[in-house]
């Protein structure tokens, strides 16, 4: 069994929006919300939502590139977090929701990124997964992370990859 761009994408993007979610729930019960959603590390960044927001788009837009389909508009409408976990458990249900097969072969297709001037970026498939989509998707989640511990969550290594769960090998039996 080979590894295929779904494999690379689909279940990482899932994970780590499921960490995200995790961390409101734990960001709620240190700090009030309120606090929280203007939270950000510098004057010329975009706050907590929208590190969310631009996560969940990465996510959802990666997949569709790649499946060759539309992904579901979501506005920029949170201002809670109950909003926010709403749109991380959207973004998991249309990812989920795509077929794997709808996926393969997507590392020679062509994959378009178009700003609003025109100008933009080409791609084949594998070229936007790994130079573009991931990378972008990571420095939301990241800057999300970095943002709740800046404001003191109680936020830690084994939360940003909380998706692994318990340790899975027991320490070795000395002889």
């Amino acid at each position: 069994m080979s590894f295929t761009i779904y494999d690379a994408s689909a279940p990482v993007f899932v994970n780590a929006l499921s960490d995200m979610r995790a961390w409101l729930d734990k960001a709620a019960a240190e700090r009030p919300e309120a606090e929280l959603l203007e939270a950000k590390l510098a004057d010329d960044m975009k706050p907590l939502p929208a590190q969310y927001q631009m996560a969940s788009d990465s996510a959802k837009n990666a997949i569709a590139r790649l499946a060759g389909i539309e992904a579901p508009a979501m506005p920029d409408t949170e201002t809670s977090f109950d909003e926010l976990r709403d749109r991380c458990d959207r973004t998991i249900a249309f990812i989920r929701s795509v077929d794997p097969a709808a996926l393969a072969g997507s590392e020679d297709r062509r994959v378009e990124l178009r700003f609003p001037n025109g100008m933009g970026f080409g791609f084949t498939g594998q070229a936007y997964l790994t130079g573009f989509a991931l990378p972008n998707f990571f420095f939301h989640v990241t800057t999300a992370y970095a943002i709740l511990r800046h404001a003191g969550i109680g936020l830690g290594k084994p939360d940003f990859l909380q998706h692994l769960g318990a340790p899975n090998l027991g320490p070795e039996s000395q002889a």
